[in-house]
């Protein structure tokens, strides 16, 4: 790995271990250039971190060139608030999917949600929320990442207060909040203190939450 310090930080270039996630090694040859770019970049955001990562690594892991990720992106910037856009957008569609799994059913919802974040948290493999991690290292509030985390964050708890409501649970906006600091404390706990902290049963903790709350 080679690295190139800029404005008192390192910024990744080159990773040519044999687990680095260079795309030559998997099945994203086919995809159109901007496609390899997200895909390249999201992977090494994730894996190392937002700040860490140069748009040259990032280049070199979609197999282009750093002219051609400045045509489909007008800035590291931009290319980040669309990697979180999206990541954002898969976790709409896993809403969906509970929706469509349990139809009327609030309450099942609220528990599939629970054992799918905890199926997350579980996973050694796992480095917490990307847009929780996001949130850290961007603090500036003009980044054009800020907003799509703070909707997206918005949106959880919004969603987990409405389910609460169609559950008839007591106090469905404390529920919510309850549920929403349960998730994002065990993504942090399952990073600082490791297999002790994935080990937290995230769907024991908010089950009983939600029959304390229950009529």
């Amino acid at each position: 790995m080679s690295t190139e310090t800029t404005h008192g930080r390192t910024e990744i270039l080159h990773d040519r271990t044999p687990d680095d996630g260079r795309l030559e090694d998997r099945p994203h040859d086919r995809l159109p250039p901007r496609a390899r770019i997200l895909a390249a970049a999201s992977d090494l955001f994730y894996r190392h971190g937002i700040r860490a990562v140069g748009v040259e690594a990032i280049a070199e892991a979609a197999r282009t060139n750093k002219m051609t990720l400045y045509r489909h992106f007008a800035s590291k910037d931009e290319l980040v608030a669309e990697y979180l856009r999206r990541l954002a957008g898969d976790a709409d569609a896993a809403w969906h999917s509970l929706e469509t799994g349990h139809p009327g059913d609030a309450r099942a919802q609220l528990r599939g949600w629970l054992a799918m974040m905890n199926d997350h948290i579980a996973d050694p493999a796992a480095r917490g929320c990307a847009l929780a991690n996001a949130a850290v290292e961007l603090p500036e509030k003009d980044h054009p990442a800020r907003r799509v985390i703070e909707d997206h964050k918005r949106g959880v708890r919004d969603k987990l207060a409405e389910l609460c409501r169609r559950a008839g649970l007591q106090q469905p906006d404390l529920v919510a909040d309850g549920l929403f600091a349960l998730l994002e404390g065990t993504h942090v706990c399952a990073q600082s203190i490791g297999e002790a902290g994935r080990a937290f049963d995230l769907v024991r903790m908010g089950e009983a939450l939600i029959e304390a709350h229950s009529r």
